[in-house]
């Protein structure tokens, strides 16, 4: 063979291996049961694609003939392991014909492969960190490395968390499967909270210099999307659009030297006006099932947010009232601060301090940086400088992202101008 057309055929694999192998990998976690060896026989299939495929011919359905090629090499590496190893059981393996395979492969089979990883990826047995770096690793197909680098560690820290949580899985015998229509709320409440903590690290990463990991939160909609078209659950439609319409938001948040742009003074010309569109759309579509769920609520809140030309028109008191069924649906200090800052849009600042306040007698988010930027704003806005100096130097304290830093520096100047 010409080397030119060897080079081509390497292409070829390389964008197959972009495109298809998360597919590949999820279906041979089902035939193998075991996610290292899977992961093992899915590399070996695809250097063997280089090789025959470069003699031969490209297949029909290359991800058919991966997978199959994927599963033998599984086989034959599961007897070696016997012969050395007298303690494991004897292997009696029916391998499925190609056309099987082809089969299984062509009739969504694979997708429901993919439904199936993601849910072992988020069992409630392994931790929230366990279940990123899993989710990440296995169904997005992001490196160690990479995942290391978007959550501030290292990569030998993400390797061990995959590391417990592959052990975890198979010592705790975990099924790889969707969950039954009983367990299936509870199961995707886990799923949808890996997802959207994945999000929120890119949208406003907890730490560093950047305020945002574009890449991170591009992952985070992606897996979103792809489990909205395996599970067109409402609540998942509603994820994803608060996702599309938090994102879309992105270019105008931050300024070129990475300093933070607030709401009211983004340009939104900068918007992702196409996301906004698609996020109203889901929104829509989540907000009007029988059962309303929390990420219906807030992506009709950011929905809000997004259909106004400025913040003075703004629907505040629509918003208001979106927070009122939050807080009803799912009560939280969080949600009860950003209902406090809504309140202050609509009836003035003091009304807004007066919520804060509460909260903090409560003795809660005392150690939260944007409850007391929030307050700062409010007094800020009332022309109380001390109290407003008092609540940006506790957000200071508090504070561990370099461009929320800087700005809460910016406010303590202008105050004393």
């Amino acid at each position: 063979m010409e080397h030119s057309d060897i080079q081509l055929v390497r292409r070829k694999v390389e964008e197959i291996y972009r495109i298809e192998s998360r597919r590949v990998l999820a279906t041979l976690i089902r035939l193998v049961g075991e996610f290292d060896l899977a992961e093992e026989a899915m590399h070996d299939a695809f250097a063997s694609a280089v090789e025959q495929w470069g003699r031969d011919g490209i297949p029909n359905n290359p991800r058919a003939w991966l997978v199959s090629a994927g599963r033998f090499k599984a086989i034959d590496v599961i007897r070696r392991r016997s012969r050395f190893d007298a303690s494991l059981p004897k292997l009696a393996v029916k391998p499925e014909a190609a056309a099987e395979i082809e089969e299984d492969v062509d009739g969504g089979g694979v997708e429901d492969d993919r439904l199936r990883l993601i849910f072992t990826c988020c069992h409630p047995a392994l931790s929230s960190s366990t279940q990123i770096a899993l989710t990440l690793r296995e169904v997005c197909g992001l490196t160690t490395e990479a995942i290391a680098t978007a959550f501030l560690t290292t990569p030998s820290t993400i390797a061990q968390r995959i590391v417990r949580g592959k052990a975890k899985i198979r010592d705790a015998r975990i099924p790889y499967q969707v969950p039954s229509m009983e367990d299936l709320p509870a199961r995707l409440d886990s799923v949808l909270a890996v997802i959207y903590l994945v999000f929120n690290e890119g949208y406003s990463a907890s730490s560093g210099e950047s305020l945002t990991r574009a890449d991170l939160s591009g992952e985070a909609i992606r897996l979103g999307r792809l489990l909205m078209q395996l599970l067109p659950d409402p609540e998942v439609i509603g994820l994803v659009a608060l996702m599309l319409l938090h994102d879309s938001r992105r270019k105008a948040r931050t300024a070129e030297n990475g300093d933070l742009i607030l709401l009211e003074d983004q340009d939104r010309s900068l918007w992702n006006w196409s996301q906004i569109e698609e996020g109203h759309r889901l929104a829509g579509e989540a907000f009007a099932a029988p059962m309303l769920g929390v990420h219906a609520i807030q992506a009709a809140i950011a929905a809000v947010h997004t259909s106004a030309a400025d913040t003075t028109s703004t629907d505040w008191a629509k918003i208001v009232a979106l927070y009122d069924l939050l807080l009803r649906a799912e009560p939280s200090p969080i949600v009860e601060l950003n209902r406090a800052v809504a309140v202050a849009m609509r009836d003035g600042p003091q009304a807004g301090i007066e919520l804060i306040n509460v909260i903090l007698e409560r003795g809660q988010l005392a150690r939260y940086h944007l409850l007391h930027a929030a307050q700062a704003d409010l007094y800020r806005r009332l022309g109380q400088k001390v109290q407003a100096r008092s609540s940006y130097e506790s957000a200071l304290k508090l504070v561990s992202q370099e461009p929320e830093r800087r700005f809460i520096e910016k406010r303590l100047r202008e105050l004393d101008s």
